[in-house]
């Protein structure tokens, strides 16, 4: 079927919107708000979408649908006042047919009607609306169906794929091109085809491939799709992961699905440059916390070389919230599964699907016995990738003992009673009650019991008949028992599927180690919405509820990049630890509060930034971190030696007092011999400056333009912080703001305050 862009001329409440459009970024923010920090108390509602369109007379012979790649949430789409379909989750991506009631030469209208009223219902920011894009497929009397390509890679060497199509009426052509170039051809419905001197994919050589599927009828070509795909195989067992006969090491990153100062809008742009920078920044895998990913994530991550762990739901049938789609989840889980299949079948990056995340169902034979059926299900449809899921095994633990009533121990069926509080509810709200110092002592001593509970032997027991069903079995925060599946279970393949930031050095050593260890997702790559403030290290005095801080917290605060792309202490721990840095990399932790004890968190290991300029700050006490894989470090500032340390898990740290210079590393090796260096300057003459990061645009583009105090080399001034007003011209602004996880200030208002020197615009290019 022919794919048309349907994302114009629609209105919310009479209003034109933009699609993909976020609902709840426009609504109001409550401290009140029942959803509290995990939705960034932001408030819910029921969002109607309406668009006018008119249907010509030649469509009478052909098929036509919509297809919806994500609404959030419980979506009914109507066609001129008749119900044609919908979906329950928010992340399932879904077609509806329009033949039915459409009126041909005649104007029609579609109502899309986004039920999120119903809150909490996520323990994070979910967004709210038509927040991904909306095609129309058009097909003749013979057509190929939507998704109805699929290319399967039988071997690598040599290169044999198999293309199978799905249509209604005539005979199919297959042609196989590198480039502009027909490599390989066949014909049929079931063609098996063999590419000559193939270029295999992989992350470091992302080779893609072009599948063109002609449909012809008495020799008359009637349709033609092009279908992007890469060759490869994924083969894993106890020797370890291996893509093409080459083992791979994951170097991951959990990623939520929203966008920054977008909300949860999923523009094509958005998903490439995350991806993109990502990518760059030296991750070569991705978790998509805690949903199916975008399909312009895919695409991305096939394109730059990227792995997919593509993750299906954060709760089974026992909501973790108390409108969450638990709800709904036994209803609609087969539709889901047959769902992400078709998404992701010809999309080389996805590697694994994971069945959930830290659900504790299986804790019990029902819950082991839905994962079977759920694996089976995914088996069934695609032999070729491994599942696996994001097991909490000490929460699944405290659920065989009775201590975990989901998250927050209410049903819809209880919403009536008084909520309870779980075991670890209570453990964590205890360690935000307390002193900063005792808190940060507590919370490192709360992390680490998570990792070494799961050494026990009654969690080993609770957790085996689910984790034996998995090709590969995902520990969230159960690095304890990396070392003891040699001997205990020899035959597990394992990740690390959500894992401590601080982690990082200790778990790649074992990554390394352990053929069976295939990788570390840690927890962030890309900070996000909601969850407020559970990985932000606070410089205030502030009590909130467990881990997450009180209102007007608004971003989890926990990403090795921030939510405009910059990446910060974290990123560079990772990269060193990786050995993906090219030369130091120099971060310093926040001189304006040098002089206060920040409230810490396990997911956050440093808040350190790559500045040298915070104004006012001279004689403060700075604390400077040096990230990179060798064995000594020597700083200097202006020239004048500081000092010269030996890392410690690639990283060297150092105090001195801050003065305005150059600041300058030097990584030697043991010998003392300059490896190489790096250097931060103090903005000097600092002002506003405004950059796009494309030269060259034109209608339609989504452009990111980042607002900077800087000066003219482009030294940002991180302690001058001033609010900015942004108007636009030829464009529409889409989101200002800045990476601040604790404001009120509005994406949507054009007017929000730097926060460390920084913020960013993100503008729809239109026609003058």
């Amino acid at each position: 079927m022919k794919r048309i862009d349907f994302c114009d001329n629609w209105l919310l409440d009479g209003k034109p919107v933009i699609i993909p459009h976020d609902a709840m970024l426009s609504a109001p923010r409550d401290a009140d708000s029942p959803a509290k920090a995990a939705s960034a108390y932001f408030t819910g509602g029921i969002y109607q979408y309406t668009k006018k369109f008119t249907a010509p007379t030649e469509w009478q012979n052909m098929h036509a649908a919509l297809y919806f790649e994500g609404i959030y949430r419980s979506s009914e789409v109507y066609l001129n006042g008749m119900l044609i379909g919908g979906c329950k989750y928010g992340y399932t991506d879904f077609t509806v047919s329009l033949n039915e009631h459409l009126k041909y030469g005649e104007e029609n209208e579609i109502v899309v009607v986004a039920d999120n009223s119903r809150i909490p219902n996520t323990r994070w920011y979910s967004g709210s609306g038509m927040y991904r894009p909306v095609s129309l497929l058009l097909g003749g009397n013979s057509y190929i169906h939507w998704q109805g390509v699929r290319i399967t890679t039988r071997s690598v060497y040599p290169a044999q794929i198999i293309v199978e199509t799905v249509h209604t009426g005539g005979d199919v052509k297959i042609e196989i091109l590198g480039g502009e170039t027909v490599v390989a051809s066949g014909f049929g419905d079931y063609c098996e085809i063999t590419v000559p001197d193939a270029r295999l994919w992989n992350d470091e050589t992302p080779n893609l491939y072009t599948c063109r599927v002609t449909l012809l009828e008495n020799g008359e070509t009637i349709e033609v799709l092009d279908e992007r795909f890469g060759i490869r195989q994924v083969i894993w067992s106890n020797k370890g992961l291996y893509i093409n006969g080459k083992e791979i090491l994951l170097r991951g990153g959990c990623v939520h699905h929203d966008n920054g100062v977008l909300g949860a809008a999923s523009f094509p742009k958005s998903e490439w440059r995350r991806v993109k920078k990502m990518k760059d920044a030296g991750f070569n895998a991705i978790r998509s916390a805690h949903n199916p990913c975008s399909i312009e994530m895919m695409k991305a991550a096939d394109y730059y070389g990227m792995y997919i762990m593509d993750e299906l739901w954060d709760m089974w049938y026992k909501p973790k919230n108390k409108y969450d789609y638990g709800i709904d989840f036994m209803d609609n889980y087969v539709r889901d599964i047959e769902a992400i299949v078709r998404k992701d079948f010809n999309h080389p990056s996805v590697i694994m699907y994971s069945i959930g995340n830290e659900v504790v169902e299986p804790a019990k034979q029902k819950g082991v016995d839905l994962a079977h059926d759920m694996i089976l299900r995914l088996k069934t449809l695609d032999s070729t990738r491994a599942v696996t899921a994001g097991f909490n095994l000490a929460m699944m633990q405290g659920e065989a003992m009775g201590r975990m009533d989901a998250f927050t121990g209410e049903s819809a069926e209880d919403s009536a009673k008084p909520a309870k509080k779980s075991h670890v509810e209570k453990q964590r709200e205890r360690i935000n009650n307390g002193s900063q110092e005792f808190n940060n002592m507590i919370n490192t001593a709360f992390g680490k019991m998570m990792n070494v509970g799961t050494r026990l032997p009654m969690v080993d027991r609770t957790t085996t008949p689910v984790l034996a069903l998995l090709d590969i079995c995902g520990y969230n925060y159960g690095s304890g028992r990396y070392k003891l599946e040699k001997t205990q279970h020899p035959e597990r393949v394992v990740v690390g599927s959500e894992t401590f930031p601080g982690d990082i050095a200790k778990n790649w050593r074992m990554v390394k180690r352990l053929p069976y260890l295939v990788g570390d997702f840690m927890w962030t790559g890309w900070d996000y919405l909601g969850e407020a403030g559970i990985g932000a290290w606070n410089y205030r005095s502030e009590v909130g509820i467990g881990s997450e801080k009180p209102y007007p917290w608004l971003l989890g605060g926990s990403g090795a990049i921030d939510i405009l792309g910059n990446p910060g202490g974290e990123m560079f721990f990772a990269a060193a630890v990786w050995d993906k840095l090219e030369r130091p990399a120099i971060s310093v932790r926040p001189v304006n509060h040098s002089d206060e004890t920040p409230k810490t968190s396990m997911w956050r290991c440093t808040d350190s930034v790559p500045s040298w300029s915070w104004a006012g700050c001279e004689g403060k006490k700075a604390k400077v971190e040096v990230y990179f894989n060798a064995p000594v470090v020597e700083l200097r500032l202006d020239g004048k030696m500081i000092g010269r340390k030996l890392t410690r898990n690639c990283c060297a740290k150092f105090t001195l007092p801050y003065q305005q210079g150059k600041l300058t590393a030097i990584a030697m090796d043991v010998h003392k011999k300059e490896l190489c260096r790096s250097s931060l300057e103090t903005a000097q003459n600092y002002r506003l400056t405004v950059n796009a990061e494309e030269s060259s645009i034109k209608a339609g583009d989504v452009v990111y333009v980042n607002v900077a105090i800087a000066d003219e080399k482009g030294n940002v001034e991180s302690n001058a912080d001033r609010k900015v007003n942004i108007s636009v011209e030829g464009g529409k602004l889409l989101g200002f703001g800045s990476a601040n996880p604790r404001t009120e200030e509005s994406y949507l208002s054009g007017s929000f305050t730097t926060f460390q020197g920084r913020a960013q615009a993100v503008i729809l290019a239109q026609q003058s």
